[in-house]
């Protein structure tokens, strides 16, 4: 199945009228890795976009960098580039002996409005560490001076930590990778099944040890650096003891909670329906239910007034 032949899986309904349909994919794999559920083909390839930072930050470990607390979590992190995502970064390159000229993202502005309002307000313009994945290359820095791989190419697909990443992947999604292309910031990431990244997330939530085990307590500890104020994977994981979650672009949410399973949802119009569906998802296995519907809230405004909202249709 192509995500073209994605069955719908989220109303956008205002005032009790559905006006638009989201068609859209969602899975949940068991602690042994097999496929629970599905909605939808669950062997459908999708990028992962930034969903697939947690399985890099085990990649990073492995490769030897020193990663821990706030900066493992900012490793992990689309954070929002609130003032203290932005020392934490810069804290994570000084650690190595760098500073934000090492950093070979792509310059942007921070994406929370809070932070992003200050930003504009202060006239400064695009820089690497302002930009959502800042915390990814530091950590991809730290790992480089660990391993003794050059840091100037780190982003080339063919780099030795590249390498190592795409065998990380393939391993905890247990899915073959079907492509790999350009991310927004500039790091390579790969297409694989749907299915992997649940069975990767669950794996990572549910370890007892080793470098997954470290980049599941970091995020569980330091959840407001995954992502930042009221971003929904901080929220998730700072209310669901154990739970890691991350979003990616394009409408791809997903979720390890601390028994192995896992939960991947991408909507195949990459809108802002995947964190509807992975609450539903969420609430049909017995997930804290406050939790789940402060997730999937996403509310349909006329007039700045609240007149409807986007449900799940599972």
């Amino acid at each position: 199945m192509s995500l073209l032949e994605a069955p719908v899986v989220a109303h956008v309904v205002r005032a009790s009228f559905v006006e638009s349909v989201h068609r859209g994919l969602a899975v949940v794999t068991a602690p042994d890795g097999t496929v629970e559920r599905a909605w939808g083909d669950p062997n459908t390839p999708v990028l992962p976009r930034s969903s697939l930072k947690p399985l890099q930050a085990v990649a990073m470990l492995r490769a030897g960098a020193a990663l821990a607390g706030e900066a493992l979590a900012l490793a992990c992190a689309s954070h929002s580039g609130e003032d203290a995502h932005l020392a934490g970064v810069r804290a994570a390159l000084a650690a190595s002996g760098l500073d934000e000229e090492a950093l070979r993202n792509t310059p942007d502005r921070p994406v929370g409005e809070d932070a992003l309002a200050a930003w504009l307000a202060s006239g400064r313009g695009k820089e690497r560490v302002a930009q959502n994945c800042s915390g990814k290359h530091a950590g991809m820095l730290a790992a480089c001076l660990a391993a003794g791989w050059d840091t100037a190419t780190y982003l080339d697909p063919q780099h030795p930590l590249q390498r190592l990443i795409t065998d990380v992947v393939a391993e905890l999604t247990g899915s073959p990778v079907v492509a790999t292309v350009t991310d927004g910031c500039g790091a390579p990431v790969h297409a694989f099944e749907l299915a992997g990244l649940a069975r990767a997330l669950g794996r990572i939530a549910s370890a007892p040890s080793g470098p997954e085990a470290r980049v599941a307590a970091a995020m569980v500890s330091h959840p407001w650096f995954v992502g930042g104020t009221n971003r929904p994977d901080s929220v998730l994981m700072a209310d669901v003891p154990g739970v890691i979650a991350k979003e990616g672009a394009e409408a791809v949410l997903a979720v390890g909670l601390p028994d192995g399973r896992g939960v991947a949802v991408k909507i195949a119009d990459g809108a802002r329906a995947a964190r509807v569906v992975g609450a539903a998802v969420l609430g049909m296995l017995g997930v804290d239910p406050d939790a789940v519907a402060r997730l999937g809230d996403v509310p349909v405004l006329g007039h700045g007034e609240r007149v409807g909202s986007v449900v799940a249709v599972l």
